[in-house]
C-alpha cells in the first residue's frame, strides 16, 4: 500500500510540474519541444511492446495492447501536429 501511495504522489507531482512547465514555454518553442517529446514517446512504444510481449494473462495482454495503441496515437498525432505547424511557418516565409 505504501508503494501505491508513493506512485500516486509522484503522479500528482508530475501533473503539477508538467502544467507549470508547459504554461511557461513561449509559443516559438512549442514546435521543437513537440518534436523532442515525440521522440521520447517512441521510447514509450518500445516499452509498451515489451510489456505486451511478456504478458502472462489475458488482462495483461489487453492492457499491453492498449498501451501500444495509445502510445502510437500519441506519436502519430504529435508528428501530424508538428508537420502542420512547420507547414504554416513555411507558407508564411514564402509569401513575404
Amino acid at each position: 500500500m505504501e508503494t501505491l501511495g508513493l506512485l500516486f504522489f509522484v503522479f500528482v507531482l508530475a501533473i503539477f510540474l508538467g502544467f507549470e512547465l508547459i504554461s511557461k514555454v513561449p509559443s516559438q518553442l512549442h514546435t521543437p519541444l513537440m518534436s523532442g517529446s515525440n521522440a521520447i514517446s517512441g521510447i514509450t512504444i518500445v516499452g509498451a511492446l515489451l510489456v505486451a510481449g511478456k504478458a502472462d494473462g489475458v488482462v495483461l495482454t489487453v492492457l499491453g495492447v492498449l498501451a501500444v495503441a495509445l502510445a502510437m496515437i500519441n506519436v502519430v498525432g504529435g508528428y501530424l501536429v508538428t508537420d502542420r505547424m512547420l507547414a504554416m511557418f513555411k507558407a508564411r516565409g514564402k509569401n513575404s
